[in-house]
């Protein structure tokens, strides 16, 4: 196995200022804002509060907390009601304006400020402010807010649920508060009200920049290749390989899956001379849409980036759960969501062992499989798998097709790069072989959800014929092969892999392209047009190149100089 080479900590350099620390912060915002008389605090929900509150309460103003604006929690509860449902895992999409959290009798007490110096504080504070008053928004990834979560020191918008298991905190943040939270960041930064940016991932550790070297820094992003900030966490069929390949912590017991392109929930780094800054990678896909996307792209996702490229390693491990994808008319009907988590298994490595469970064997009872199902649910009886379900050999490299509705998991023994559309909620597990989550309960069986969506013509002799290895020769020549690799017709991201000693020249054609090194230790891109500096990327590093970059240039390089590389591209269909 290989010696790690592999940047867990990219970041997008530009040059300008940056404030370290609470007190340079508010000594820099007292100089420049003296004289407004009301300052707005914008907090992302998951910024620990109090930290904040306290560290502006030494700025001499009246702190005022927009909770305390808000309406009763117990209103706030069944405004939700609807979104959240009684369901453990899934919620539907809420439509539910910030404006609607608040009692506009309080507000209206606000009008009676005029003499004294204050500062509002929390989410929605823009709100309570006029538009000439300076706006700080201080932000929050994902990522580290389901930390917070875990640890129970967040609470929700306008609800105290800190208490609450960590999959329900998210359950609500990701149906309700952080659409709520996004769109009214975005509505703030498109309309020029945000003054500072403040990062507060690190407790205790805040920092500061412009708006202006914000945007700037965006905008560069957005015309050049970059990553997004991955994050690895242990699962229950915990494996080994990413350890060494990643450099990561060898006395974790496994590190399971990796986000290594999931902008929605990935943190993108700003080096500030020398200084890292950190922010939900989602900011690039709000405020440089078109840049990132490209216009077809957008005209169909919005601010959505639709491409997810993640790790699921299984080395020395166990099974993943065996599971099936809704489709998606499902989802827009029972969740709100536009369109269902199609994906496919590349394998980056595996051992001699490995299997893919992919599709139904020819000939089954389909009732008695799901009263089996229903059974092992309740404990009653061990799921036979291999039954009901196609066992394929898996070798490093290839490439199977799983469309929605298609009941599949990686087995024991390989190292899945897993590449989907973005949706990252909607895995209806069927059978976990007996096996406790990491809190040492089980995990949630979807069974009946399940059930209504299962493909029964995805059997044998359809899985072999239209989801296994679908490789073709699109083009070769003396430095490279290009082949095509799928997905499936019903998916709407294609992939193609790339073989290389040389130079081989791409071009975006109006979509985002999302591409990992699967082979060789380090490749170089390059503009053809000297339109961005070289980037440098290393085995099993995932990149992404902006649809406004149009073309640019991949060929080995360093350790790899004059040997073999490959990659795999991915990217929409127009």
């Amino acid at each position: 196995m290989r010696k790690s080479n592999y940047d867990k900590y990219p970041a997008t350099a530009v040059s300008g200022d940056i404030a370290m620390g609470w007190e340079d912060i508010l000594d820099r915002l007292s100089e420049e804002y003296a004289s407004a008389q009301v300052w707005a605090v914008e907090l992302y929900t998951g910024v620990h509060e109090a930290e904040v509150e306290a560290a502006f309460a030494n700025s001499d103003r009246e702190v005022l907390r927009t909770r305390d604006f808000m309406k009763p929690e117990a209103e706030v509860m069944e405004l939700t009601r609807r979104f959240m449902t009684d369901d453990v895992l899934f919620g539907y999409i809420s439509n539910v304006q910030l404006e609607e959290y608040f009692d506009q009798t309080k507000i209206g007490n606000l009008k009676y400020k005029t003499s004294a110096k204050y500062v509002v504080i929390g989410t929605g504070a823009a709100l309570f402010v006029g538009k000439d008053a300076p706006v700080f928004y201080l932000d929050m990834a994902r990522w580290e807010i389901q930390q917070r979560f875990r640890a129970h020191t967040v609470k929700a918008l306008g609800v105290d649920n800190s208490a609450e298991s960590p999959s329900l905190q998210y359950k609500r943040g990701f149906f309700n508060d952080w659409n709520i939270c996004d769109r009214h960041k975005y509505s703030l930064g498109a309309a020029g009200r945000i003054a500072y940016w403040i990062d507060t991932n690190k407790a205790g550790e805040p920092k500061m920049i412009s708006n202006v070297l914000m945007m700037e820094g965006l905008k560069k992003t957005a015309r050049q290749p970059f990553r997004v900030v991955p994050f690895f966490d242990p699962a229950p069929w915990g494996g080994q390989w990413m350890k060494t390949v990643c450099g990561l912590d060898m006395e974790k017991i496994n590190y399971g899956w990796c986000f290594d392109c999931v902008p929605e929930e990935n943190s993108l780094y700003f080096n500030v001379d020398g200084v890292d800054f950190e922010m939900p990678s989602q900011n690039l896909v709000l405020f440089e849409t078109r840049r990132l996307l490209g216009e077809a792209v957008e005209s169909r996702f919005g601010k959505s980036f639709p491409i997810r490229f993640d790790f699921l390693d299984t080395m020395e491990g166990g099974n993943l759960s065996l599971q099936v994808h809704p489709t998606t008319q499902f989802v827009h009907e029972n969740f709100g969501i536009h369109y269902t988590q199609d994906e496919s298994y590349y394998l980056l490595d595996a051992t001699d062992e490995a299997v893919v469970y992919l599709g139904l064997k020819e000939g089954i009872d389909k009732e008695q499989m799901i009263d089996d199902l229903r059974a092992a649910q309740k404990g009653n009886l061990v799921f036979d798998a291999e039954k009901y379900v196609n066992k394929f050999p898996a070798k490093k490299h290839d490439h199977y097709l799983i469309p929605g509705g298609t009941i599949h998991c990686s087995g024991q023994n390989s190292m899945v790069l897993e590449i989907s559309s973005t949706p990252n909620l909607f895995t209806f597990k069927l059978w976990d072989w007996q096996r406790l989550g990491l809190d040492g309960k089980p995990r949630p069986i979807n069974v009946e959800r399940g059930r209504q969506v299962i493909d029964w013509g995805r059997d044998t002799e359809y899985a072999r014929k239209h989801l296994c290895n679908r490789f073709s020769v699109i083009e070769e020549t003396d430095d490279y092969v290009e082949e095509r690799t799928g997905l499936h017709p019903n998916e709407f991201i294609e992939t193609r892999r790339h073989t290389f000693t040389g130079k081989v020249f791409h071009k975006t054609d109006g979509s985002v392209n999302v591409l990992n090194l699967v082979d060789g230790d380090e490749a170089v891109i390059t503009s053809p047009t000297n339109a961005f500096e070289p980037f440098v990327v290393h085995y099993a590093e995932t990149f992404i190149i902006p649809a406004s970059v149009e073309e640019y240039v991949i060929e080995p390089y360093g350790l790899s100089a004059g040997k073999r590389c490959m990659t795999l591209k991915a990217y929409v269909r127009i």
